[in-house]
């Protein structure tokens, strides 16, 4: 999403949407969300996504990698606990797989279709694009630890009846989700940070220059604009999408589905970018990082609200998900497993996230 107006300045949509979707909201909440005001949202909703990915990016090329990848992570997974909290306590025990299935919903749209989307576009484009080996395997191992942990423990503990951790299983959860969380963000930044490098970083700095201090500064604000302007149109959008997708027969965990794809269409777009401008490294940065953030943050959000509202929580996957999450994993760690990959790759990945589409929608 990078201008052509030069790194000192910024286009008016990046700073004209953000401002005209709050206005939006504001005006939402105040009237009653039809068809029309959801047709306005959702419109409003697109170039204010890609406002956040501009004003991400900016922040991201003033401090460099692998920093700047955190920052659409960290601010992706604000909007994902934003949404599924204020959704979870308007109506709590109808909501209570919700983060599960958000949280199933990211991980799997992440892992199978912004990066196999990205490895696509890449391979078409540039044949054959490397990575450096140790940041995916150490991504995938925090990740395979997480989803396991969170998503299929809950089924095999005995405690508590059904899909469910009881509350001190469910601290744990959530201060072991924080522990690896905390573990690969030290590693990426600090103790291994050469392994999260570009190859060769000289290519990766071959761009633009880094933008002004004062441009940087701007885009931060404006980005907390879009991410707030994003959640507030989201969870207007949300009642809509429901009585949608329950008029379609459509089983309501793709609520979960939706609400994963609206928050992470930032971090696709700027993987998408990043893969096409044969920045491979940069663009699985963005996607595993999201990923593991979207667990490793949003689980302890979640655990935190639920245990203090006394609100029921579901994290255990039904036997059809586990499957598709351990393929997930499995094609995950063959994949990246030789730090070269070629479209074939990606179709592969594209094609598991397809069925996972079809069985949510199918199941």
């Amino acid at each position: 999403m990078a201008s052509d107006e030069g790194p000192g300045v910024t286009p008016w949509w990046a700073w004209g949407m953000p401002v005209a979707a709050c206005l939006i909201v504001l005006a939402g909440a105040l009237t009653t969300v039809g068809p029309a005001a959801a047709a306005v949202c959702a419109l409003a909703l697109v170039p204010t996504v890609f406002a956040a990915v501009f004003h991400a990016e900016v922040v991201a090329h003033r401090i460099g990698e692998p920093y700047g990848t955190l920052v659409l992570a960290v601010a992706v997974t604000v909007i994902e606990v934003a949404l599924i909290i204020s959704v979870m306590i308007a109506a709590p025990a109808e909501k209570a797989d919700l983060a599960r299935d958000t949280v199933f919903a990211a991980v799997m749209i992440v892992c199978n279709g912004i990066v196999g989307l990205s490895l696509l576009v890449g391979g078409v484009r540039h044949h054959v694009q490397g990575f450096q080996v140790e940041s995916a395997t150490a991504a995938m191992a925090v990740l395979a630890a997480l989803t396991v942990l969170t998503l299929v423990m809950p089924n095999l503990t005995t405690t508590t009846a059904g899909p469910n951790f009881s509350a001190t299983q469910l601290v744990f959860a959530a201060i072991f989700s924080l522990v690896l969380y905390g573990a690969f963000v030290f590693a990426q930044t600090v103790r291994h940070r050469d392994y999260f490098l570009p190859p060769g970083r000289s290519a990766e700095n071959e761009h633009a220059a880094p933008p002004p201090a004062a441009q940087a500064w701007a885009s931060l604000a404006l980005l907390l604009l879009s991410l707030v302007a994003v959640i507030g149109l989201a969870k207007l959008l949300t009642p809509w999408l429901e009585t949608m997708i329950g008029k379609a027969n459509a089983p309501k965990a793709f609520v979960g589905v939706v609400i994963a794809g609206l928050v992470l269409l930032p971090e696709g777009l700027a993987a998408l970018r990043a893969a096409r401008g044969n920045r491979l490294q940069t663009s699985l940065n963005l996607a595993l990082g999201s990923a593991l953030a979207s667990i490793g943050l949003t689980i302890p959000a979640v655990t935190v609200v639920t245990l203090w509202m006394n609100m029921p929580l579901q994290l255990g996957l039904g036997a059809k998900d586990m499957v598709l999450l351990a393929l997930t994993l499995l094609l995950g760690v063959i994949t990246l497993g030789t730090g070269r990959t070629t479209f074939l790759q990606g179709v592969v990945h594209l094609v598991i996230f397809a069925a996972f589409i079809l069985f949510a929608l199918v199941p």
